[in-house]
């Protein structure tokens, strides 16, 4: 039983082009839809940039001793925690528009999900500063986590084979001491 308390090691900061890319992204799409062409005036004149800064300032992503933990969206608010042990790969993601703004899109695979219609082991983190760094940091960590998992089973298991061990000893040990006892 793991009874170690979970502690933060890095909060992630986010890039403040992030407001811009979410409104040129959301723009984009409105102009490529039909009912969208209607509310582009809307998005233009002032509710793009509040939308974007609201969900800006909704992006959480932290990194602990166990876990990552990424939280985004005001309308349609999404929080995960991922178990650092269940983490497959980290990818980065940067297309032209990405690029130009100079950011990046952190994709998390996790082990499961279902493989489903919905990718419910998949996670994007845009916009993350230090990139780089932060993912190094998510692996490192990941790798402790593994490392340590391992070793307690194998202390466990350790453990239980050193009883059993003992056992048999006993127990030849005893027949033996009965054969003796015989003669």
């Amino acid at each position: 039983m793991d009874i170690q308390q979970e502690q933060l090691l890095n909060s992630a900061t986010f890039n403040p082009k992030v407001k811009i890319y979410i409104f040129i992204v959301v723009l984009g799409t409105l102009i490529f839809s039909v009912i969208g062409l209607l509310l582009v005036p809307f998005w233009l004149l002032g509710v793009g940039q509040w939308l974007s800064k609201k969900y800006f300032h909704t992006l959480k992503c932290q990194l602990t001793n166990k876990n990552l933990q990424f939280s985004k969206g005001f309308i349609v608010h999404i929080e995960k925690t991922i178990p650092l042990e269940n983490i497959q790969d980290l990818s980065f993601i940067g297309g032209p528009v990405l690029r130009y703004f100079g950011l990046t899109l952190i994709k998390v695979e996790t082990a499961g999900g279902g493989g489903g219609q919905h990718n419910n082991n998949m996670m994007s983190m845009l916009g993350i500063n230090h990139a780089e760094q932060f993912k190094t940091e998510i692996l490192n960590q990941r790798e402790i986590v593994i490392n340590s998992k391992y070793n307690n089973n194998a202390t466990r298991n350790d453990s239980a084979n050193d009883v059993q061990l003992l056992q048999d000893i006993k127990q030849e040990l005893v027949a033996i001491k009965d054969i003796l006892a015989k003669q």
